[in-house]
Order: structure tokens, then C-alpha cells, then sequence
């Protein structure tokens, strides 16, 4: 009887390790299908009237998925295939997060400290107030870095590599001094993937793939284009002129440069299960790629006294991320992108979704993602 008691909780405890996302009724989760269906209609109704030209949608609650839907075409031509319910889109600033992902895998391991200064690995940056920067503030936006470096427009107008962006923001004066202040920008993260890249020797989209993409088994997921044809991928919408096809959002310069703070292309079930790892505290399918420690430290407010935000992630509170809706937890985490994407999970809840669309989110100020974000959430009963 004992023997059977035992093997019955080993069973248990190992159908639980390996526990996945697998479709289920919404009901089974304690979620109304009408509401559910009342968020997709809304990206629907925005496809069918010609304001989106496509979207995908993943729901998700307890590791069930319980909406999966793509809506519209790939491409603004009459030949285009459909979108899908795993179209691969450009995430824009979602990579953010995925970047301080493979950084706090050096946090881990040892390699480097969150509170080390920038210039000890960095060693060409330095004068006025660049010796305080440290690690922690690439990923919180308490660095005083610019967004972009001066020469921005001139650097992808040339079709620069990645290095240029770094040398021309090196040269910038700080904003402000280091932890004094909130600022989103961009730069940091580009600081962080030098540093991973030439503590490890690995570029830092060979090190995603092998450290987070591959263990998930994020298929679609890659930083840079990953051998895809763009394609076969979600068109950019609001780009049709010579320059954007130069170098804007959906030329092969600017789709597969690799940038570490918007480059990233993936799918909603990719993005489900990065943010259900999340959730899990570190581990997905009995494969764990953070500890919880680290899984805490990234999703709690590491700015006191600032706008609110994790080590990578955007979380609820902040004044620059709120399209996650206005009824998420105060313990939800995620990031958006300005192609029009956001991806966020709810711990109280146990809820995350994703939503990829094709249109800048600065349209509309992100209110097509807070709406459908909202709808979602309204679902839990």
C-alpha cells in the first residue's frame, strides 16, 4: 500500500515538473467564454474595418490556453497569406525584457554583480558621472543614458552595425546622474548585450538561442530574423516610403541587425511560454532556465522613489507601460512594443496574454492593447 501511495505521488509530482500549456474550455480555468470572445471580436472588428492589418492573440490561465486566434493577412497585398493564430511578428520593445533575461543568467552564474560598474567592463566609458552607472541601471532606466545616440537617424540612414550605436552613445553626456531619476530609453540594453558579448565571447543571439530559446522550445522565436524572409513574417504597418524600405521596420537591415532593445521576432505561443516560466518561477516543462530568486528580483519595483520597474520588465504602477489595461493585479509584469505588441502575466491571477499586431501602437496611444488587455481580464470569474 505504501509502495503504491509513493509511486502515486511521484507520478504526481512529476506530471506536475513537466506541466505545459495545452488548449483547455475556459470554463475549466474559471474564465467565460463570452467575455473571451468579446476581446477577440474587438481585434476582429479592428481588422475587419481596415484599421489593423493583422493580429494574434494568446490567453492563458493555470497553463491552459483558452483563446488562440490570428485575424487579417500578412502583407497589405491582395495575394497575402492570412495571419495565424502563431503569425511571427517584430516585438519591438518586448526584446527589452528577453535581453535581461541572458543577463541576470551572468547575474547567476557568478560573472558579473548588478551593482558592478558599468566601466569595469566597459572601460572606455568613462568621465563625469559614468563611473556611477551600474548594471541594475541599464535594466530599470536609472541610467541616465539617451534613448538613441545623436547620430541615430544618420547611423541607420548608413546602415551602421550595432557597434556605431554604441561608440555614438559612449560619446553622449548623461541625462541626469545615475538613480536619480526614471527615463525609458533604449541604450542601456545595448550597453548590457556588449557586456554579456564580450564576457562570454558568444554574440548575444547565439547565446538566447542556446541559453532560453532552444530549452523552452521557443521554435519561432529569434533576435534578428533567424533565417526567415520577412515574408513570412508580419508586415510593419505605417512605413511605405524609399528610407523606411532602406532601413525601417521592415527592411533586412533593420529586421535582422540583431538590436537587443527591439529586434526580437516571435510568435504569441513563444511569448506565452517565456511569460509562463515567468509564473513558474524560473522553470517551464521541467526545464528551468532562472531561479526564483531571480524570477522575484526581475518582477519586483527595483526603482523606489521612481516610476516602478523590474530588471527588464515593465510592472504595474509604472508611468510609461499601462497596456496591460487598467485591471491587471498591482503584481502584474510584461513590456509592449511600438510595433503594437504587448505581453503580460498576472501572478494573482495566474493569467498572461499576448497581443501582436501590426499597427504602431502610438497611433492609438496603445488603447486597441489596454481595450482587448481589459476584455481579458474581465474573463476571470
Amino acid at each position: 500500500m505504501l509502495g503504491r501511495i509513493l509511486g502515486s505521488i511521484g507520478f504526481f509530482v512529476a506530471t506536475v515538473a513537466v506541466a505545459q500549456l495545452r488548449p483547455a474550455a475556459p470554463a475549466s480555468v474559471g474564465m467565460s467564454a463570452t467575455r473571451l470572445e468579446g476581446a477577440a471580436h474587438i481585434l476582429a472588428r479592428e481588422v475587419d474595418q481596415g484599421r489593423v492589418l493583422a493580429a494574434s492573440i494568446l490567453v492563458a490561465r493555470r497553463e491552459r490556453i483558452v483563446l488562440h486566434k490570428g485575424f487579417g493577412r500578412l502583407r497589405p497585398t491582395p495575394d497575402s497569406p492570412p495571419a495565424t493564430p502563431d503569425t511571427v511578428y517584430l516585438l519591438a520593445s518586448i526584446t527589452k525584457p528577453v535581453t535581461a533575461c541572458a543577463v541576470m543568467m551572468l547575474v547567476e552564474r557568478g560573472q558579473i554583480g548588478l551593482r558592478d560598474p558599468v566601466s569595469r567592463y566597459l572601460p572606455e566609458f568613462t568621465g563625469g558621472d559614468r563611473g556611477e552607472v551600474q548594471i541594475r541601471d541599464l535594466l530599470t532606466h536609472t541610467s541616465g543614458l539617451v534613448s538613441m545616440p545623436p547620430e541615430n537617424s544618420e547611423l541607420r540612414r548608413g546602415q551602421a552595425p550595432l557597434s556605431e550605436f554604441l561608440k555614438g552613445t559612449l560619446r553622449a553626456p548623461l541625462l541626469f546622474k545615475p538613480r536619480t531619476a526614471f527615463r525609458y530609453q533604449s541604450m542601456g540594453l545595448l550597453f548590457a548585450a556588449e557586456i554579456l558579448e564580450r564576457i562570454t565571447g558568444v554574440p548575444l543571439r547565439d547565446f538566447q538561442k542556446k541559453e532560453i530559446f532552444d530549452p523552452l522550445g521557443m521554435k519561432d522565436s529569434s533576435l534578428g530574423l533567424g533565417g526567415r524572409k520577412i515574408e513570412e513574417t508580419a508586415w510593419c504597418e505605417g512605413q511605405d516610403n524609399e528610407d523606411s524600405r532602406r532601413f525601417g521596420s521592415n527592411s533586412p537591415y533593420w529586421r535582422d541587425i540583431g538590436h537587443p532593445w527591439g529586434g526580437m521576432h516571435s510568435s504569441t505561443r513563444d511569448l506565452a511560454i517565456l511569460l509562463q516560466t515567468f509564473l513558474n518561477r524560473g522553470s517551464y516543462a521541467g526545464t528551468r532556465i532562472l531561479s526564483p530568486a531571480t524570477v522575484e528580483a526581475m518582477t519586483r519595483n527595483q526603482n523606489p522613489g521612481l516610476s516602478p520597474w523590474g530588471l527588464g520588465w515593465a510592472i504595474a504602477g509604472s508611468s510609461v507601460w499601462a497596456y496591460h489595461g487598467e485591471l491587471a493585479s498591482p503584481r502584474t509584469f510584461g513590456h509592449s512594443g511600438a510595433s503594437g505588441t504587448v505581453a503580460w502575466a498576472d501572478p494573482e491571477r495566474q493569467l498572461l496574454c499576448v497581443i501582436l499586431t501590426t499597427r504602431p501602437s502610438a497611433q492609438d496611444q496603445g488603447r486597441l492593447l489596454r481595450m482587448v488587455s481589459n476584455a481579458v481580464t474581465a474573463a476571470v470569474e
